[in-house]
């Protein structure tokens, strides 16, 4: 059981960054364009339409994989910023403030920064073709220290 569990752990992951990031995106998409039942966000407003356009592009990224990382990190810090600045001054625990979500959001997105994203991702197909002949580069580096020996 336990084997089966460990060789399904990089796709369970890959389908928790994809919810998590398809989530996100969504409450980015509802304050940019008043969608999904959300409460359009007045154009360049500090800090709500910044916000929700970090949530909207971090999101549609890490949904797919792409620079996962970096845009988890961005993702998480945001709400961290969103938790301590927006919730936490009316109370110390998420269910006294309501910033539950923000506080889920950016722990789901730090465990992304340390675990990467997943078997299924973009990042991944990226990174095949780069990294495709990785003795190839270092037999041409052999060679041409042998040439200037």
């Amino acid at each position: 059981m336990l084997i089966r569990l460990n060789h399904a752990q990089p796709y369970a992951l890959s389908l928790f960054r994809f919810v998590i990031g398809l989530l996100f995106a969504c409450h980015g998409a509802s304050s940019l364009f008043g969608v999904l039942g959300g409460n359009q966000v007045e154009a360049g407003a500090w800090p709500g339409w910044y916000a929700a356009l970090i949530q909207l592009v971090c999101g549609v990224l890490v949904a797919l994989g792409l620079g996962t990382r970096a845009a988890a990190f961005l993702a998480s810090g945001s709400m961290a910023y969103a938790y301590f600045k927006v919730h936490q001054p009316d109370g110390l625990m998420p269910i006294e403030n309501g910033g539950g979500l923000s506080a889920l959001f950016c722990w789901a997105f730090l465990l992304l920064v340390f675990t990467g994203p997943g078997a299924v991702a973009l990042d991944r197909l990226f990174g095949a073709r780069s990294a495709e002949d990785p003795a190839g580069d270092a037999s041409r580096r052999e060679d041409t220290s042998a040439v200037t020996a």
